[in-house]
């Protein structure tokens, strides 16, 4: 699912309990996205709550925090911008905690997950939030500033989206945590408990969405208010084929090389750039900067997984492109359906896609640049290997300039509200607390179980950035692991895979380091163009647990995505890995299979050679006793014929 989950059209009336009254900004006028890729949705409807009488003072009531060190929330991210269409973090909400596979997007105010009394909600990632076991839940009360539900008890959201999607539901407050990677402590925050979805929010694997727009709800206003964090978040999203990430809530020592540009909040609630010149191959696109300054101006959201530019500046810029590209080959895209701008030629190796695809720049107001590599604005095609599509489409006839994921890949972007600037870093986004001099947390062990989303050993202040510990053994230093288990989107239909699964389990066991007969497939669901794949590793027989050396370092694999297949695999991503703390139940059988088939061979082996002996005397036994020559021999009576 592509979905451009930044930009909705947004009914939210909400108040946040025992904290700040929530205002409604007024409605503005609307933006039209119209995607054209085969991989992406069909269009966006982007409502802006614009005021033009307000000014930048209004977004700020309380942005200056006190001049002190505040913490900031680490959290890695998951899934990957082609695969999956998001990106996602994971958000424990309770006591105890209740783990959600949330997608991180810049252009939602409101963070939601699908309630336990939800009648119409799809089958996601984790279960659904249970109020009822959280001891520290409280719904927020119908008042004067929301819109309330027809008992007139609580409050109530509803979002819509262009591709008939919508969440509808009731607000609450609970306590919410960030991992044990993370500095901030669990902040109470108010959220939204689903009570009905549809469309692609009722379809898609995500649990729901992680608001961090500007707006009284989103969750990085909310601990801005409570001074307990600067007025900054940061996000890394990993690069082609890789996936993946980093997210930071809160301020980071910014490297000394990040480019900034200016974002003006008085021009919209949304997340805007100073955009002023595009390059291709070092050469200025013809066009008048103030192309990218129609209507909306240019606006960068985390939810939306392509860019899109205005029709002039597309023009330019696919002409620019089309003249560095005389080696390779125009090809059909992956959907009939979608006019996409393909080529074959440039090779799997994604690392050497500048030799075939000419680099590309922003350059922004204040005449800082910004270097895109190919992957900034390429897909992978689906199809054909060694081929790549343009991720970059004309908008319709809006004059807005969206840039979507994309363009961020392998890119740290720092949000600083408080400074009214946004930052552009190049880095590898899967080793960033590296390249920022910060030491990783150590990966957790998962959780046992995906069945509860309770994680009742667990106090909030401790909730894990991944699942939660698996309980050790009251007679052991050491959890006991009997299995482990992952999923694995593969962009290969499963008829074409279908004749390479063994090979498949044997590359998998070789970069897992452990054996073959340990590795095995559990099901698999066939899409359109994709296929799921939940696998299983077993301990080695005859042993009953996994070590826990060998689990953190097959979790951590995959996690790290030290995991490499054949091209002829295609693109692939791992995720939704979990531990169980006890082993599967075993058979008689299959504890003692062994001993049984060792007892039965030296019965054959006995019975054989005691067949061969008794073979042996009744053959001796048998047989005529010869007599001397001279022996006397005594005297045979003839019998006369029968006639």
């Amino acid at each position: 699912m592509m979905m451009a989950w930044a930009f909705t059209y947004a009914i939210l009336c909400s108040a946040v309990a025992a904290a700040a009254s929530v205002s409604i900004p007024p409605y503005g006028d609307s933006i039209t996205f119209v995607n054209s890729s085969s991989n992406g949705g069909t269009a966006m409807f982007l409502p802006l709550f614009f005021n033009q009488q307000r000014t930048k003072e209004d977004f700020h009531p309380r942005r200056h925090l006190h001049n002190r060190p505040t913490p900031s929330a680490r959290m890695p991210l998951h899934d990957d911008l082609l695969l999956n269409g998001y990106y996602t973090t994971r958000l424990w909400i309770g006591t105890p905690p209740q783990r959600f596979a949330l997608i991180v997007d810049t252009g939602s105010t409101v963070t939601y997950v699908p309630c336990s009394t939800c009648e119409q909600c799809g089958k996601h990632q984790d279960p659904k939030f249970q109020p009822d076991l959280s001891s520290t839940y409280q719904p927020v009360k119908c008042n004067i500033d929301c819109s309330c539900d027809n008992e007139r008890e609580q409050c109530i959201y509803e979002r819509q989206y262009a591709e008939m999607s919508s969440s509808s539901g009731v607000l609450g407050e609970d306590i919410v945590s960030f991992g044990n990677q993370s500095e901030l402590e669990p902040q109470r925050a108010v959220f939204g408990c689903e009570n009905m979805e549809t469309g692609d929010l009722y379809s898609q694997h995500a649990d729901g969405i992680m608001g961090l727009g500007r707006g009284d709800l989103s969750i990085v206003d909310q601990l801005v208010d409570k001074s307990v964090i600067s007025d900054s978040f940061s996000l890394c999203y990993g690069g082609m084929d890789v996936g993946g990430g980093a997210m930071v809530l809160g301020g980071i020592a910014t490297p000394d090389d990040m480019v900034f540009t200016h974002s003006d909040t008085a021009r919209s609630p949304y997340y805007n750039i100073d955009l002023k010149e595009i390059h291709v191959a070092g050469k200025m696109l013809p066009l008048n900067p103030k192309v990218f300054d129609g209507k909306h101006g240019t606006v960068l959201d985390s939810g939306t997984t392509y860019a899109y530019l205005p029709e002039q500046a597309f023009g330019a810029f696919k002409e620019a492109i089309f003249k560095e590209l005389n080696s390779l080959k125009r090809i059909q895209g992956p959907d009939p359906n979608y006019n996409d701008l393909c080529f074959s030629g440039a090779g799997s190796d994604t690392s050497q896609l500048s030799n075939a695809f000419p680099s590309v720049e922003m350059v922004f107001g204040n005449g800082q640049k910004i270097l895109l590599s190919p992957e900034n604005y390429l897909f992978r095609h689906s199809k054909v290997r060694g081929s790549y599509c343009l991720g970059i489409f004309q908008n319709g006839k809006d004059p807005t300039t969206l840039l979507g994921g994309i363009v961020v890949r392998n890119t740290l972007v720092t949000y600083d509200r408080e400074h009214e600037k946004i930052g552009f870093w190049k880095t590898n986004c899967s080793q960033l607390w590296e390249r920022l001099h910060l030491s990783p947390a150590p990966p957790p062990l998962p959780s046992a179980t995906d069945k509860d989303n309770s994680t009742l050993d667990i106090s909030p202040a401790l909730a894990p950035s991944e699942s939660p510990p698996a309980p050790a053994p009251k007679s052991s230093g050491e959890a006991k692991i009997g299995l482990i288990t992952f999923f694995m989107l593969l962009n290969v239909t499963y008829p074409e895979l279908k004749p390479h699964m063994s090979e498949l389990a044997l590359f998998m066991a070789k970069e897992l380091d452990v054996n073959s007969s340990q590795v095995r497939l559990m099901n698999f669901t066939s899409g359109e163009n994709d296929t799921l794949i939940k696998w299983a590793i077993f301990p080695e027989e005859p042993a009953d647990y996994i070590s826990n050396a060998t689990a953190m370092d097959i979790v951590s694999r995959l996690s790290e995505n030290r995991v490499h297949l054949p091209d002829s695999f295609g693109s692939y991503k791992f995720f939704g890995w979990n531990m169980g703390p006890t082993p599967p139940q075993r058979t008689w059988w299959r504890q003692h299979y062994m001993a049984v088939i060792i007892a039965f061979v030296l019965m054959m082996v006995i019975g054989l050679l005691a067949s061969g002996a008794w073979y042996i005397w009744r053959r001796d036994k048998s047989l005529v006793s010869y007599k001397p020559v001279d022996s006397v021999v005594a005297e045979q009576e003839l019998q006369p014929l029968q006639n």
